[in-house]
């Protein structure tokens, strides 16, 4: 028969044992990066463990409803990371430091089991936006918006800034600080009154 005292110890001896499997041999799970980083050329280094990130959503303006010549016809897979995610369920806002990573997967097959619609198929880029006084200063909201993906190839470790215009012709659309809230769900219930 297992007593209090023998099953307290014993659940200790558990959670020790489950700390330590995951951080055996100073590994663990990784972490998303929050913080845009950049090397010595002022290029952005392209965000690690995004995936792990907060999903935002994905969009699609496929080029059959677009007179077969989208702007955009690939899906979007966006995510922000964890600490602007936090912040701007806060506050509202989108903090200073704000990384959004955009993922590029072209439209794929048009016909499942459940039916006709659009499905994605392979990557094909790789894009990021982060709000910085301090990078980009002249900046419309003070965005800079980055391609690692240059005419379809791997994506690039990392990115220069695009051209103001290149990015915020259309950003300057957007509902809330350069940032398409409005298509996305989550940012908008993140911060329902």
């Amino acid at each position: 028969m297992i007593t209090k005292s023998k099953f307290f110890v014993l659940s200790l001896v558990v959670a020790a044992i489950s700390i330590a499997v995951v951080t055996k041999g100073g590994d663990s799970i990784p972490q998303a990066t929050s913080a845009a980083q950049w090397n010595d050329k002022d290029q952005l280094l392209q965000p690690i463990n995004y995936r792990e990130w907060i999903f935002v959503g994905t969009p699609v303006t496929p080029n059959d409803m677009n007179d077969g010549s989208a702007a955009f016809p690939e899906f979007h897979n966006v995510y922000i990371a964890p600490l602007s995610w936090a912040e701007y369920k806060k506050t509202g806002k989108f903090p200073e430091g704000t990384v959004m990573v955009k993922e590029l997967v072209s439209v794929g097959s048009k016909q499942a089991a459940s039916g006709a619609g659009y499905f994605q198929g392979e990557f094909i880029g790789l894009e990021a936006a982060v709000k910085s006084a301090a990078k980009h200063p002249k900046e419309p909201g003070n965005w800079g918006y980055y391609s690692f993906t240059q005419q379809g190839k791997v994506p690039s470790k990392s990115a220069s800034i695009k051209p103001t215009q290149s990015c915020n012709a259309c950003h300057v659309n957007a509902k809330e600080d350069y940032v398409f809230t409005q298509y996305y769900p989550v940012l908008r219930a993140a911060v329902k009154k």
